[in-house]
């Protein structure tokens, strides 16, 4: 599972970062087209004014003769002299009109027939002149640099975003390839640390039985096997975490087990005479397939965090079925933990806050690997000051009767013995 989402978060990176500079360039060519549109279209703008005035002072526009035509008009409005057929709606009367009663000169621009008319209309001497001015060159003019600009922009985006991707593929590499180091050297330190701790705790067990034997130093031998296996379950743990990183589907041959057996012995070893732990199981085996071993240290590592943070007791455990799954919950009413941290607290080696001299170890990082490898899934909800709740589903055992689907059941409270 670790694997698949360092390789999911590598990939993201690189797509991230390839699409950001292909956004970057794209809308560097976007602004660059933009600003030559707007130079383009003031250009013309100008362009056509100078035609205009031409026209109106001399009688004639120096442009393509289709695209352009001259109107004069005595001083009282009358039309004197068109010239060649115009556009419909060509010339303007009413500008003509506004010129004659107030003498100042009328600028219109007029949309039709897919294209842009620029007409102006003013006195000249005695005479009243107005010159149109088709402007669908120049239209045609501006669609053509946008065309380019939009297919520029388009090939600029995605040229920049495959090179992105190789030069963050380039960048991103050194990651992965930390990444595969770091799983390699734990699997291998687990690999070459497993033997000699095997070996140290059997010679302690040797010891401990010639101890029990002559009854000297039991209590430190006791303590030196209790060590050495401890250091051996690390061990297993890293080894077991490297595997499940390589491959999620790495676990052993799953067989029925009991999760209702594995949570009563395991809340019977932890309890000490300043805990206490409520159980709830059914009086019925809740069966779910997998590794004995893994599923134990589950529920192990579950109530050691529980009754971590909660010294005086309060701990709950629940086995129950349901309909699509069997549920491991283990709540607390202790010191709890922030919501924001809920994803968190699975992270390796986290420290939350209030932890003290606790160690988390790979602790409940490997075991959402140990639950995912299962088919299940593991949550997290909690509150500061409000306890934590931690709940497991995993899917049912296929020997699983219908019976073991009933939740009711017996409540045990586990109490250590006083005296």
């Amino acid at each position: 599972m670790s694997q698949l989402l360092e390789l999911r978060a590598v990939r993201r990176a690189r797509w991230r970062i390839g699409l950001l500079v292909g956004l970057a360039i794209g809308l560097l060519l976007t602004m660059v087209g933009a600003i030559s549109y707007q130079v383009l279209s003031r250009s013309q703008e100008q362009q056509i004014s100078r035609e205009l005035d031409w026209g109106v002072r001399n009688g004639t526009i120096a442009g393509p003769p289709a695209c352009s035509w001259i109107f004069f008009y005595a001083a009282d409005g009358t039309l004197t002299h068109a010239g060649r057929a115009a556009p419909t709606g060509l010339p303007l009367d009413g500008d003509v009109d506004r010129v004659v009663a107030t003498g100042v000169p009328q600028n219109q621009r007029i949309d039709r027939d897919g294209t842009t008319y620029w007409v102006r209309t003013q006195f000249r001497g005695d005479v009243i002149v107005q010159a149109v001015f088709d402007a669908r060159f120049q239209i045609a003019d501006q669609r053509h640099l946008l065309t380019a600009f939009l297919l520029a922009a388009v090939a600029g985006l995605l040229t920049a975003i495959l090179t992105a991707m190789l030069v963050g593929h380039r960048a991103v590499a050194p990651l992965a390839e930390a990444l595969s180091r770091q799983r390699r050297f734990v699997a291998d330190a687990s690999h070459e640390l497993r033997t000699p701790i095997a070996q140290v705790h059997t010679r302690a067990q040797l010891l401990a039985r010639r101890a029990a034997q002559t009854g000297a130093g039991d209590r430190d031998l006791d303590r030196l096997v209790s060590t050495t296996r401890r250091l051996g379950e690390i061990v297993d743990e890293l080894l077991l975490s490297a595997r499940l990183a390589a491959d999620p589907d790495n676990l052993p041959p799953g067989q029925p087990v009991d999760l209702a057996r594995l949570a009563a012995e395991e809340t019977e070893r932890v309890l000490n005479p300043s805990t206490s732990v409520t159980l709830h199981v059914p009086p019925e085996p809740v069966l779910v397939t997998g590794v004995e071993s893994a599923l134990r240290r589950v529920v192990s590592e579950l109530l050691a965090n529980a009754l971590t943070h909660t010294p005086q007791g309060g701990v709950e455990v629940t086995v129950r079925g349901t309909a699509n799954a069997v549920e491991l919950v283990v709540a607390d009413t202790g010191d709890g933990f922030d919501p924001a941290d809920a994803e968190r607290i699975f992270d390796r080696f986290h420290r939350g806050a209030g932890a003290g001299e606790r160690r988390f170890g790979l602790g409940l990082a490997l075991l959402r690997e140990v639950v995912t490898g299962h088919g299940g899934t593991i949550v997290a909800d909690g509150h500061p000051g409000a306890g934590a709740t931690f709940t497991v589903r995993l899917p049912h055992s296929p020997y699983l009767g219908d019976s073991v689907l009933e939740t009711c059941g017996r409540i045990v409270r586990l109490r250590p013995g006083r005296g």
